[in-house]
Parts: structure tokens; C-alpha cells; sequence
């Protein structure tokens, strides 16, 4: 008997329990996953966002916050009215340009092949779990506006409040629950570390990759740029094949407007910008030790995709790296410190 209790008390196993328990309360709270990492993922920009600008800015942090958020509701808020309408007009006429590509029979070899190898390649099953996500979004827009805006009340309140709920929160450090905490804590710090830093890497490439490609679109004279904007900054959240996603309804819209010598200006193009994100971005933001071997990238991306659907795609990858960092395959302590 006391060697089973001397069993349970190793440091190892207490955490592996702890870690079981996280998953399986995650698991059963699968059905709010989506406001739970909206949450998350609002919190720890807005967190970032203040203290980048805290660092410059000699405002209050409580006030710093208010405006911030204030400006951000303020944006969406314009935004929906204005161009709510216009995103669904787009999207109608992009719709109806990729179905009247695929209505006509392709005697070109190379769209014949790019059409083959959508069907049998795993890009298929990443299309159409986006294309699905999106629809359910625009016919489930009241569920997501209202998770959007829990998320966001609830990250504003955590901002608000946040040394409050850190000193709080450490009162459980001398409590009955003390090795609860303690765990909880390592598996928060790391997950802190690696997802939130993943993630925020992922964001700003998002961004400046949106920027860059519809920048070169609107020069190359390309229709719906507004929902082709949207539609490259989500798919820029994932990594690597996202820039490959992309690329194919943007072929098949230059296709459309401009023949063939306008896929290969978009192919172009959108080389040029995957090896500024490639060779730039990339070691700018996420150190050696947090970016993977594309082989490893594509891996998970498939299995977090079949497990997680379109969310897999987006978390996947920073799951894995926290994975990794609580496994001690790598350490990113002194990476993510570095560069915060």
C-alpha cells in the first residue's frame, strides 16, 4: 500500500493526473470550446497590445484598456453596418465565379491538373471544412456576434482586473487545493508561453500577409477585394498551407479576369510573399525552437484538422509546440523571453 501512495506522490504522476484532469474537463466543455479560446486568444493579444503600448504611453493602465476597447468595438461595430452588406455581395459573386469555372470543362492541362490535385490531395478536405465554416458562420451569425462579444467582455473584465485576479489567485497557493494550483499554474505559464506566442506570431503574419497580397491584387485589378482580404487573413492564421489554400481559388479567379498569364502573375506573387513570410517573418517572430519542419507542420495540420475541423487548422499547431514544451522535447523559455 505505501508503495502505490509513494507511487501517487511522485511529482511526475501528480502532474500527468492533473493534465488528464484538464483534458477531460476541456473535453466535457467541448460545446463552449469556441468562446472558451475566443477568450483566450482576445485576453492575450489585448494584454500584449496594452503593454506594448503602456511601455510608450504614459496613460493609466485602466485607461489605456477602456480606450483600446473602445476603439475595437467601435471598428467592428462600423464595420458590419457598413460592409456586412457589401461581404455578402462579394461573397454571392465569388461563389458564383469558382461554380462557373468548375461548370466548364478544363482543356488546359495544367488547370486540369490543379483540379486534380485538389480532388485527391488533403487540400480538398481543407477547402471544403472551410467553405463549410463559413456558411455555418454567415447562417449562425447571432451565435457567433454573441460569442465574440462574451469573449471580448470577459478579456476587457480580465484586463480591468488583472493584478487583482493575480493576487487572488495566489491565495490558493497555502490552500487545501495547493498542489492543484501549482500544476495548474506550470501547464498555464507554458501554455502562456508557447500557444499565446504561437498564436500572436501567427496574427501578425496574418496581417502583413493580407496586406502584401491584397495590395498586389488590387494593382493586378482583381474583383471582391474585400472578402478576398478576409478570406486570405484566415486562411494566413494557418501555417504554411494556408499561403497554399490560398493560392488555389486565387488562381481560379485570375483565370477568370485575365487568362492564364494572370495565374502566373499571381503565383508570382504569391511566392514573393511566402518567402518574405518564410525568410523574414518567420525567424522575426518565432525562434528556431518554435518553428517546425514543414514536415511536422503538414502532419499536424492533417490530424488536427480530421480531429478539431476548422479550428484544428488554426490551433493545431501551437497545441503541438505546447505539447513539446511540456514534454521537454524543446524549451522555450529563453526563446519566448527573449523576444518578449
Amino acid at each position: 500500500m505505501e508503495e502505490v501512495l509513494a507511487f501517487f506522490r511522485k511529482k511526475e504522476v501528480k502532474r500527468l493526473i492533473i493534465f488528464a484532469l484538464i483534458v477531460l474537463i476541456l473535453y466535457s466543455l467541448r460545446s463552449m470550446i469556441n468562446l472558451i479560446l475566443l477568450t483566450f486568444i482576445f485576453s492575450y493579444l489585448m494584454n500584449r497590445l496594452v503593454e506594448f503600448t503602456a511601455r510608450r504611453v504614459p496613460i493609466p493602465r485602466r485607461i489605456l484598456v477602456v480606450s483600446m476597447y473602445t476603439i475595437i468595438v467601435g471598428i467592428l461595430t462600423y464595420g458590419i453596418v457598413k460592409y456586412f452588406p457589401i461581404l455578402t455581395k462579394e461573397v454571392s459573386q465569388l461563389i458564383v465565379q469558382i461554380t462557373a469555372f468548375y461548370s466548364q470543362p478544363q482543356e488546359n492541362p495544367v488547370l486540369s491538373f490543379i483540379d486534380t490535385f485538389i480532388s485527391s490531395n488533403q487540400i480538398a478536405a481543407y477547402l471544403e471544412n472551410g467553405l463549410s465554416f463559413l456558411v455555418k458562420s454567415f447562417t449562425d451569425i447571432g451565435k457567433t456576434s454573441v460569442n465574440v462579444i462574451i469573449a471580448l467582455t470577459l478579456s476587457l473584465f480580465f484586463l480591468l482586473e488583472k493584478p487583482r485576479l493575480l493576487a487572488f489567485t495566489a491565495q490558493f497557493k497555502d490552500s487545501k487545493v495547493a498542489p492543484f494550483y501549482y500544476e495548474i499554474s506550470f501547464f498555464g505559464k507554458k501554455f502562456t508561453r508557447t500557444f499565446g506566442k504561437v498564436i500572436e506570431a501567427q496574427f501578425i503574419i496574418a496581417l502583413v500577409n493580407t496586406f502584401l497580397t491584397i495590395t498586389a491584387l488590387a494593382i493586378m485589378g482583381f474583383p471582391q477585394l474585400f472578402v478576398l482580404s478576409i478570406m486570405v487573413f484566415f486562411l494566413g492564421l494557418i501555417p504554411v498551407a494556408g499561403v497554399i489554400i490560398s493560392l488555389i481559388p486565387l488562381c481560379l479567379i485570375a483565370f477568370t479576369i485575365g487568362g492564364l498569364i494572370q495565374v502566373v502573375y499571381v503565383i508570382l506573387v504569391i511566392t514573393v510573399i511566402h518567402a518574405v513570410e518564410a525568410y523574414l517573418l518567420n525567424p522575426k517572430l518565432m525562434s528556431a525552437k518554435t518553428d517546425l519542419p514543414v514536415f511536422y507542420t503538414f502532419i499536424v495540420l492533417i490530424f488536427s484538422q480530421n480531429f478539431f475541423g476548422v479550428w484544428g487548422l488554426i490551433i493545431g499547431i501551437p497545441v503541438f509546440v505546447f505539447l513539446l514544451d511540456v514534454l521537454d522535447v524543446t524549451n522555450k523559455d529563453d526563446a519566448l523571453d527573449a523576444q518578449t
